[in-house]
């Protein structure tokens, strides 16, 4: 990563919005394109969701990885694009874009660095998001030591009495694997379905006839704290309300998310996703492109590998933006002597 410095100009072949799993392996495909880009992120750190959100949760779908966690395929793909050295600005949110006499774009962050770009390629994922917070008068002096919205590190959790709160995928994932290293662990969730997949709902209901962790049905109705740390909830239900004691709430209620600056871009956005064409993924606006889950087209699938075909071949169109004058010619990275050269010696 590259420490910020505002007010400066960086000049480059490409901007790259976002250093989420898209868009650092289009970093990467910037390398293997013989070009140059620089990434900013709006979070304090490369990975977007995987990492702010969910890095220890095992991923299936990533091609010839039958698993790894969420923040593993981060540190790969930081791995496989460091041999170019692409700096990674982070906590720097794009706000203003303006087109330049000779095309080129020109971005300023809303801490005030500037970017001078050929081409933009948008991977920002859901846009700007930040995880639904507790509404309640002493959560926010909690947040990050007893009451959090992600689970960073599972270890931190052994030996401890715990409440996830919430119905999603999320919620049941991690009940699931933390009743295995707490002390006790609990599901509160307001009614007794699930936004899940059945599969995690009935090994939930196993957990629970079995006596590995309990669910609860209700509403948090208050947190209860001595010396600054949290020691219960109360749960309102419809028969009153009761207390419950636990060391750490997980509140897993979802994200919002909201496009942010990229509304005032002049792209084509339908329900804060920006419509792309799909031979090139490129935006109504030529020179910026749009891929992963920010990307709006037919029958789009919110996979992270779909994000990766996206990037590859609004990589190739961009090569045209940077180039008009050059012929890319198509090698298969195996056979590029040079480029195995750099992989290899990095």
């Amino acid at each position: 990563m590259t420490e910020s410095h505002p007010n400066t100009a960086h000049s480059t072949d490409i901007l790259i919005i976002g250093a989420g799993p898209v868009g650092l392996f289009a970093a990467f495909q910037v390398g293997v394109l013989g070009m140059q880009c620089v990434l900013i992120d709006a979070l304090d750190r490369p990975g977007g969701q995987c990492t702010e959100l969910y890095p220890e949760k095992p991923i299936y779908d990533i091609p010839a990885l039958p698993v790894c966690t969420a923040q593993e395929l981060v540190d790969r793909l930081l791995e496989q694009c460091r041999p170019f050295g692409f700096p990674i600005h982070t906590g720097q949110r794009a706000m203003r874009v303006e087109q330049q006499a000779d095309g080129r774009y020109r971005v300023t962050t809303e801490q005030g660095m500037v970017f001078d770009a050929a081409v933009l390629l948008i991977a920002a994922g859901a846009g700007a998001f930040v995880p639904q917070r507790v509404a309640l008068p002493e959560a926010a002096a909690l947040e990050g030591d007893s009451l959090h919205y992600a689970v960073r590190d599972m270890a931190r959790f052994a030996g401890k009495r715990i409440v996830i709160a919430g119905g999603g995928d999320s919620a049941l994932d991690w009940v699931l694997a933390l009743r295995k290293i707490a002390a006790h662990t609990t599901l509160l969730h307001r009614r007794d379905n699930f936004r899940a997949a059945d599969a995690s709902v009935a090994e939930m209901r196993g957990a629970v006839a079995a006596g590995e962790m309990d669910f609860v049905v209700g509403m948090l109705d208050a947190l209860q704290t001595q010396d600054g740390r949290l020691t219960g909830i109360v749960v309102k239900h419809k028969d009153g309300t009761h207390s419950l004691p636990c060391d750490d709430l997980i509140a897993l209620y979802g994200l919002v998310t909201d496009p942010g600056p990229l509304a005032n871009w002049g792209l084509d956005m339908q329900a804060g996703r920006i419509v792309v064409d799909t031979t090139a993924y490129e935006t109504n606006r030529p020179g910026i492109f749009a891929v992963g889950d920010i990307a709006l087209y037919p029958n789009r699938q919110k996979l992270i590998l779909s994000g990766f075909h996206e990037a590859a071949l609004a990589l190739r169109k961009a090569y045209r933006v940077v180039y008009p004058d050059k012929t890319l010619v198509h090698v298969h990275t195996s056979n590029n002597a040079t480029l195995r050269e750099r992989i290899q010696h990095s």
